[in-house]
């Protein structure tokens, strides 16, 4: 049974278009900031994190086709909606970061076992001003792009607020090689662009697991389920149950429950009691998208 109307679909799409407008526009201007930064001031660090910014951009694009994607309504070749797409573009949001960060750590690799430090440019002035706006800008949009992400329970969204998170840590490498290097250093610029491959494949990994969880129908963990049952007994007609099941779908829950009651109850009052624990469920847990409710006839002990 699908729960959320049309309305709550429309401001969920609404919310957001607008944090994701934001995400570009503020990532647009980072990137160019940094990268004529990391120019001026010969810091491959700060070219780096540049180009980790850049790719915030296109990240936040994948986002918000996922998005929408995943908002059309169930139709007859998907009867149960398109949620999961939103987790096809978390997984090719991981995608991308990784690979950005990779080619980051190749180059920054090769700058250190090469040896050849005395022909390192050290980096100037602009790189660490660039640095410093570029860590409070993005903890700013972490915070700011999660916020909306836990309201509407978007897990792209959520993604690409930890794809700030690491952005802001990539950030903080660079004004430590960048710092490293201007006190007489210079291999701390190349050792800061391998310590910002390493923060964004972490990110990477922990988007692109939560993504897959959600992908091949992983149930929700013991705290939710036992909500759940709580939820089911409270009812003072059902004496047991026997089943209770549950599998993400997306950014929704899918439940099936097996319930005993009197065998000794009418099927119209079997299925009243059915209606009733369905009710219940869908009025205490939002997430829960589907619920089948099956119930089994326990015969009183003679």
């Amino acid at each position: 049974m699908e729960k959320n109307g049309n309305t709550k679909e429309d401001a969920f799409q609404k919310t957001a278009n607008r944090v994701s407008a934001v995400t570009i526009l503020g990532n647009t201007v980072l990137s160019v900031l940094k990268f004529l930064a990391g120019i001026m001031a010969h810091s491959n660090a700060m070219v780096s994190d540049a180009v980790h910014s850049a790719s915030d951009v296109f990240s936040t694009i994948v986002v918000i086709i996922g998005i929408r994607l995943s908002a059309k309504e169930s139709d007859k070749e998907h009867p149960y909606g398109h949620e999961r797409l939103e987790c096809v573009a978390a997984i090719i949001l991981a995608m991308v970061l990784f690979i950005t960060g990779l080619g980051i750590g190749i180059k920054a690799a090769r700058n250190i076992l090469s040896g050849n430090y005395a022909s390192l440019q050290i980096p100037g002035i602009p790189a660490l001003i660039a640095a410093v706006i570029s860590i409070v800008s993005k903890e700013a949009m972490y915070w700011y792009t999660r916020y909306y992400a836990k309201k509407i329970d978007s897990s792209a969204l959520m993604a690409d607020a930890w794809h700030h998170r690491s952005d802001a840590f990539s950030s903080i490498g660079a004004l430590i090689g960048i710092t490293g290097a201007r006190f007489g250093f210079p291999v701390m610029d190349s050792v800061a662009s391998l310590v910002i491959f390493l923060f964004i494949g972490n990110a990477a990994l922990a988007i692109f697991k939560d993504a897959v969880d959600k992908m091949v129908d992983h149930s929700c963990d013991e705290e939710m389920e036992r909500q759940l049952h709580d939820c089911v007994m409270d009812n003072e007609n059902v004496l047991g149950i026997d089943l209770l099941q549950t599998r993400i779908f997306g950014n929704k829950i899918y439940v099936d429950v097996e319930i005993q009651v009197d065998g000794s109850y009418t099927l119209q009052e079997a299925h009243t009691i059915a209606e009733s624990v369905h009710k219940k469920i869908e009025q205490n847990f939002s997430k829960v998208k589907h619920i089948m409710v099956h119930v089994n006839p326990k015969i009183p002990n003679p």
